[in-house]
């Protein structure tokens, strides 16, 4: 079946270039964007007109008339061809055309008797034929495999995923405008970085062959950002792509996007601040409300936000103190947890994932973290075994994480020797990273910083329950293994 539709349209091309018609089009400046053109008609006004250009999705051939409807990146709209209207190599051509061709038409706008605003066509110009049929006509493609792997058939044929594309790039806009408002300055750090750190992951490992050396993908832009403090440009963000050599999940992609802050003189407070004010105002401004859809449930996004600490809400899920390092132990064997040969701060946080995370639907800021658990952050005046540190999470999912920073050289090379002890494990450090040793030791200003999952934001203001439905080209397994 494909084969002869192919067949079919390899003669309509054939036939097009008889008429003495380029197939694949020139330049053509003078379309006008369709969600313009239908904002701008006005009912009972005379000599309307416009000239618009789009991808054919819809086709009835009615003899001396074809109605059709085409579709820019933005939205979709009628056109009408009639015998008469056009000269006689143009109604010819329109003859000659599938769905799924890039057409241009210019003439006079109006509305039809069934309510559709069109273009009657008195230009038509052929930009592009195609070759390949659209999957499904007009209805969307189906298949989600497909749609992942083929995402140009994903948003020529399915407009709510443009929809979710072009209001992702709308969030990023909106994050990148509200910082630099805020007198932040955007940088941009190494991806392939000599050593890796910022984050407990496994790194993507590369070769530069000049250098005969490896290098390793970022797995965070943290601590060259950190350099930068120590330079004096005390507000400083990155929007980046990391890179962790991790699982697949609809939470998870190997390469995904992060934005990342720091500001001088600050602490994990006011990154709570900034974080509840760029997502509730992305939010209300981009996805036009505070109170979104998210699967079955309402997110409110209205602030203030609930802030509430690692210990009280340990307590309240698990009903166990996380001092208490027996108790969490005997509540992680009572769930079924394996807990011997973990250290302490290991238990508690695999007990907190599954006791208190899932729970936190409504957006929560958790803080003061098992200081163990936070190699780069500050301890808490007064308590050094808890960290100023918080996540925030929202419908169970984690979203941001930010440190009041560490400063002090001695404790930070002291706690980077401690990473070194778990060598092998492909996720902490391999070589100490003394250059940033030695730019502590110049003196950085205490600071705040902040990392947001910028896919796991769209996900939520989207209602996408699938990190792949917000990424573009997500990795994805070779064809026959499954996934």
């Amino acid at each position: 079946m494909l084969e002869k539709v192919q067949a079919d349209r390899l003669a309509k091309l054939r036939k097009t270039r008889e008429l003495g018609i380029d197939p694949y089009g020139l330049r053509y400046d003078t379309a006008e964007a369709i969600g313009g053109v239908l904002a701008r008609f006005e009912e009972d006004k005379e000599g309307q007109s416009a000239d618009a250009a789009g991808r054919l999705v819809l086709l009835r051939d009615m003899g001396k008339m074809i109605f059709a409807h085409i579709r820019d990146q933005g939205a979709q709209m009628q056109i009408a061809l009639r015998k008469g209207a056009l000269d006689e190599r143009s109604w010819k051509l329109a003859k000659l055309l599938d769905l799924g061709d890039i057409v241009a038409v210019a003439g006079p706008l109006s509305r039809t008797r069934t309510g559709e605003i069109t273009i009657w066509a008195e230009r038509l110009t052929l930009l592009c034929k195609s070759l390949n049929p659209m999957p499904e006509k007009f209805h969307g493609l189906q298949d989600v495999e497909t749609r992942y792997r083929r995402r140009y058939l994903d948003l020529m044929t399915n407009p709510g995923a443009m929809a979710n594309f072009k209001k992702r790039i709308a969030i990023i806009d909106h994050m990148r405008s509200a910082l630099k408002g805020k007198g932040f300055w955007e940088v941009e750090t190494p991806m392939m970085q000599s050593l890796y750190g910022g984050a407990a992951a496994r790194p993507f490992v590369t070769h530069h062959n000049t250098l005969d050396t490896d290098l390793y993908m970022r797995i965070s832009p943290e601590l060259y950002l950190k350099r930068l403090l120590v330079g004096g440009m005390e507000k400083v963000f990155e929007i980046n792509r990391n890179f962790r050599n991790e699982g697949l999940d609809t939470r998870h992609n190997p390469e995904f996007t992060m934005m990342e802050l720091y500001q001088a003189y600050g602490d994990y407070e006011v990154m709570m601040d900034i974080t509840e004010e760029l997502i509730s105002t992305a939010a209300g401004e981009v996805c036009g409300s505070v109170r979104l859809p998210y699967g079955d449930v309402e997110i409110d996004y209205s602030r203030p936000w609930r802030r509430a600490t690692y210990a009280d809400l340990l307590a309240e899920h698990a009903q166990v103190a996380m001092a208490d390092a027996e108790g969490v132990r005997a509540k992680a064997r009572e769930l079924g947890m394996e807990e011997s040969d973990k250290d302490d701060a290991v238990v508690i946080n695999e007990l907190f994932d599954q006791t208190v995370e899932r729970n936190l639907v409504q957006p929560t800021f958790v803080k003061d973290y098992p200081a163990d658990l936070c190699p780069l952050t500050r301890r808490k005046a007064g308590d050094a075994s808890v960290a100023e540190r918080f996540e925030l999470f929202v419908a169970g999912m984690e979203i941001a994480n930010a440190y009041t920073e560490l400063n002090d050289p001695a404790v930070q090379e002291e706690n980077f020797a401690r990473q070194l002890k778990g060598e092998g494990d492909g996720q902490t450090m391999r070589v100490m990273d003394d250059d940033f040793i030695t730019a502590l030791r110049h003196g950085m200003p205490p600071a705040g910083g902040l990392g947001v999952g910028i896919d796991r934001v769209v996900m939520l203001l989207t209602d996408t329950p699938s990190i792949r439905d917000v990424i573009l080209f997500p990795v994805l397994r070779s064809p026959g293994r499954g996934g």
